[in-house]
């Protein structure tokens, strides 16, 4: 479950990351951008919390 989350987390950030890249760049529109932006904050928000800051003891 919490490699499941660590995925989520960094899809999120990926989502978040890459899409202002692109816009700079030409590729995506900036709708485009902004709905792949808010998808990967919510990904982000909503997976993070439940591993960050946890340790290696409490997922045992």
């Amino acid at each position: 479950m919490k490699t499941l989350l660590k995925f989520g987390s960094l899809l999120g950030l990926m989502l978040t990351i890459y899409p202002p890249v692109m816009f700079y760049m030409g590729d995506v529109d900036l709708d485009r951008m902004k709905w792949s932006m808010g998808i990967g904050m919510v990904l982000w928000f909503v997976t993070a919390p439940f591993w960050i800051n946890k340790s290696s003891a409490q997922g045992k």
